[in-house]
């Protein structure tokens, strides 16, 4: 499902995290009342020797921001670094202790000779010369924020004043995009969910150190290990918390106040795979719902909204069939009838009222027939074998354990990602009329098994795959391996028994495209 982005607009129609501060107004609006300062003070000989850099006033500035009213706030432990006139790099010797609107620091070093100075805000985990944006990010509540500072938001500011004065102030410019997570559900199968992390994934870097560069103050950038994804947790583990969960998925409609979740990323453009990993606390049940987003120019020192229906993809549980037959394997009494047959968990025991002869009135019977030919009924349209061993043998399975599905009322995870048949055309000699070895097994008897790999198609590639869900298949009125395994019928008979046909299946550790009876309650379609 194709998501809206939007360039979302903070304060006056832009989301900026600074705001311009002229020193008159910093230090007409820094009055007692308005400037919050670190408890415990410096004596006046201390202070003789620290010069104060004045951030925020009555326009609010840094490091966490409410969504709503676009006011930011400067955090407890929140320190900055100021280039004094030596070129060194001076810590200031105070933070706030608490959110407050602004502040008043005090840096040690010598700042006579010049009217502006650097100033570098690091986060909170920094040695003092570098800041990380970290692949691992933590929020323990829904819209909230604070912690950015241990994330890796970082920004750098000129302050300014008189020379040889004791008082500079400054508007601390991020550098930094932000992504503000807004999940919804439309299914109320997941309404026993929780949003326990969100994972994202680029097809460049998204996380990355920068090191303040001691000749020019510029920030130098470094790569990260794995630096193309950031998983961030929302989850509280403090004992008694309301979110211990995860945060809650209650709301049928983008609310950040409900699960509002934000991630500090690497500015530039980027395509982004995002994995919302839900949880099933009655259950038990985790797993993923996959969006991919477009190529899309992230600036620094912008939020933007990625709001998201996680409606799971459902699979109709009328799409089981004997091979070719005319009708569904429990046609007149799926499991939504009025009258129904149709096992719809593994747990409930077989059936018997399923097709047992070409007899069947409901005409579930598979295809009779022998010799090579195609099928005429509900398999028709479906891949012919070649084709089966093109997607097995090009498509590069790859298994994924963790995205969500349903099916007749079930929430489920497992599936197979495959090459569409557009991009195998394009990559490869795709040819319904030879398999991927240049034989025809229409009129053969072959069969085979590839390995899929266990890693998930790459950002960039993602919209290049299917998904084929593990949905299992029915054996003789039983529903068998659903999450587990999946099984799709080709349009092929095999041309040596009649009562064979050929087909696609997989296990987390194997494709195989082979022959099996045509009495087999498997799927049919899914393929693209």
């Amino acid at each position: 499902m194709k998501q809206t982005m939007k360039h979302q607009s903070l304060l006056s129609g832009i989301k900026s995290l600074g705001i311009m501060l002229s020193l008159g107004l910093a230090l007409a609006s820094c009055t007692k009342d308005d400037v919050a300062q670190n408890p415990a003070k410096p004596n006046e000989e201390e202070n003789k020797n620290l010069t104060t850099f004045v951030a925020g006033g009555e326009n609010k500035t840094r490091t966490s921001m409410n969504y709503n009213s676009g006011d930011f706030y400067w955090e407890a432990g929140d320190y900055i670094y100021v280039k004094d006139d030596n070129g060194d790099l001076k810590k200031s010797t105070n933070a706030p202790t608490s959110k407050v609107a602004s502040f008043k620091y005090k840096v040690p070093g010598k700042f006579t000779d010049h009217s502006s100075y650097k100033v570098y805000y690091l986060g909170k985990n920094s040695s003092g010369n570098s800041v990380t944006i970290s692949t691992t990010q933590i929020q323990t509540a829904p819209d909230n924020t604070e912690h950015f500072g241990t994330a890796g938001d970082y920004g750098t500011a000129t302050a300014t004043g008189a020379v040889g004065g004791g008082f500079f102030s400054f508007q601390l410019e991020h550098h930094p995009a932000y992504l503000v997570f807004q999940p919804y559900i439309s299914n109320t199968i997941l309404r026993n969910c929780y949003l326990t992390k969100v994972e994202v994934t680029s097809d460049n870097d998204i996380a990355e150190t920068y090191t303040v560069n001691s000749t020019t103050g510029a920030l130098d950038a470094s790569a990260v290990t794995n630096g193309d994804k950031i998983i961030l947790t929302t989850k509280d583990p403090a004992w008694g918390s309301s979110y211990k969960n995860g945060f809650p998925l209650t709301n049928n409609s983008a609310s950040v106040t409900t699960n509002g979740a934000y991630m500090v990323i690497k500015p530039g453009t980027h395509t982004l795979r995002v994995r919302y990993w839900l949880k099933d606390v009655v259950t038990s049940t985790e797993g993923t719902i996959t969006k991919i987003y477009p190529s899309t120019a992230y600036a620094s020192n912008t939020y933007y909204d990625m709001n998201a229906n996680l409606n799971v993809r459902d699979y109709d549980g009328t799409k089981y069939y004997m091979w070719d037959a005319q009708q569904n394997y429990w046609a007149g009494h799926e499991w939504n009838s009025a009258a129904p047959w149709q096992p719809t968990l593994t747990t409930q025991p077989a059936n018997s009222n399923y097709a047992q002869s070409n007899t069947d009135p409901n005409n579930r019977w598979y295809h009779e027939g022998s010799g090579a030919f195609q099928a005429t009924q509900s398999c028709a349209t479906l891949p012919n074998v070649n084709e089966m061993t093109w997607y097995a043998a090009y498509g590069e399975p790859r298994w994924d354990a963790d995205e969500l599905w349903t099916t007749m009322g079930h929430l489920y995870k497992g599936g197979m990602w495959l090459k569409k048949k557009s991009v195998l055309l394009a990559e490869h000699h795709y040819n319904s009329n030879t398999a991927y070895d240049g034989t025809d097994w229409r009129t053969t008897g072959k069969m085979q098994s590839w390995t899929p790999s266990q890693t998930l198609p790459s950002a960039a590639d993602a919209g290049k795959y299917f998904l084929l869900p593990a949905l299992g298949c029915y054996d003789s009125g039983h529903l068998n391996y659903v999450g587990n395994s999946g099984y799709y019928w080709s349009s092929s008979a095999l041309p040596w028994y009649s009562f064979n046909a050929y087909d696609l299946i997989f296990y987390s550790n194997r494709v195989v495209v082979r022959y099996n009876l045509r009495t087999f309650g498997y799927r049919v379609g899914g393929f693209e």
